[in-house]
């Protein structure tokens, strides 16, 4: 998560996730655990062939604030 807070290069949220995932652009990929089922899966199956990381977190309130936002957050990529 500290890598998170610290980057500049960050998307968030689900559109911009899978869109960049499928880019080819991310390096990580953090997702909620209390994210609802569809977004996760959403994100895994953009994942599935593209050899990426990816870290799960407790929740999406503690998701959207390592990403400095005020509102939860259910996914999240470093770029």
């Amino acid at each position: 998560m500290q890598e998170l807070k610290a980057s500049r290069n960050r998307i968030v949220g689900l559109k911009q996730t899978v869109k960049a995932v499928k880019s080819g652009v991310v390096k990580k990929v953090y997702i909620a655990e209390n994210a609802e089922d569809f977004i996760k899966q959403s994100v895994l199956d953009a994942c599935r062939d593209k050899n990426l990381q990816i870290i799960y977190v407790d929740s999406m309130k503690e998701l959207g604030s390592a990403c400095g936002i005020g509102i939860g957050a259910s996914t999240a990529a470093i770029i």
